[in-house]
């Protein structure tokens, strides 16, 4: 991930582009300097415990500040041979080759499923490309990217690195972006005496009603991995807040017409019975 590589690009260009079409220049990689690569990892914040899988790894540094800095295991892949020989070099000279692997593979046909951290430096039209097999990742999962975002996949947290040597690009920084994969939510969820939590969700985005006793309200809300934040629309004071866990949720907090809701376990109804509601 320490660069944007050329091949990255030459694969990219060539998923979109007609089959005739021809790619006669070589588009160098772009090194990510050593204060950017620290902040990408404490954005994401990286423990011993981690397992960081860089996308496009270039000459390791991101797994190789994991290990050494960090104490994380992690993974890089890469498909320029040369750069994953000089990666598991760098990673001998740093003294963490065991805990720093670098395979020649290419990003599309790599498990993600392995990580709880992934970072990527990659072109917009590849973040796009990888974000539905992202969205499908353990919730909490962590994704941190350089530069490019996930379209309508809004981060929690956005930073700005100050690099006065950065050789592309005008205003001489890096915006990272931070992502927390969010729990499937979707379907109907019942309490006791008949509550009912009817939720859809696009990305982190979440919509549905909520109802209680005779009273059903329009609710809306974010997803943080598995924390589920809902608050009425407008016109009703009460807000949410739960957390899933599979296919029971607990709400831990709730306000406004919704204070009853508060300590209460949800279970979600099974999709052939979601259309009978929940039952009192």
């Amino acid at each position: 991930m320490a660069r944007l590589a050329f091949t990255l690009v030459l694969w990219a260009a060539l998923a979109i582009r007609p089959a005739a079409a021809q790619i006669t220049e070589e588009v160098p990689f772009i090194v990510t300097p050593d204060h950017v690569t620290v902040a990408m990892l404490e954005l994401a914040g990286v423990q011993p415990t981690d397992f960081v899988l860089d996308l496009g790894s270039g000459d390791g540094r991101i797994v190789i500040t994991a290990a050494r800095r960090f104490g994380a295991r992690g993974l890089g892949v890469e498909i320029v041979p040369e750069l994953v020989e000089r990666s598991r070099d760098n990673a001998r000279r740093a003294g963490v080759a065991a805990r720093a692997e670098f395979r020649v593979q290419d990003l599309f046909k790599t498990d993600l499923s392995v990580a709880s951290v992934i970072t990527m430096y990659l072109l917009p039209e590849v973040n796009m490309q990888l974000r539905p097999a992202l969205l499908k990742l353990a919730p909490g999962t962590r994704i941190v990217s350089h530069d490019w975002d996930l379209g309508d996949w809004h981060p929690v947290r956005t930073v700005e690195v100050p690099a006065p040597d950065k050789p592309v690009g005008r205003e001489k920084l890096s915006r990272l972006h931070l992502w927390i994969v969010p729990a499937h939510v979707e379907g109907l969820w019942c309490g006791p005496g008949g509550q009912a939590l009817r939720l859809g969700r696009h990305t982190d985005r979440v919509d549905g009603t909520l109802r209680t006793g005779t009273t059903t309200l329009g609710v809306a809300g974010l997803l943080r991995g598995t924390t589920l934040q809902l608050q009425a629309h407008p016109g009703t004071e009460a807000s949410l807040r739960a957390r899933s866990q599979g296919e029971t949720m607990q709400v831990e907090s709730a306000t406004g017409a919704w204070a009853a809701w508060a300590g209460l376990s949800l279970r979600r109804e099974p999709v052939h019975r979601a259309g009978e509601g929940c039952k009192g």
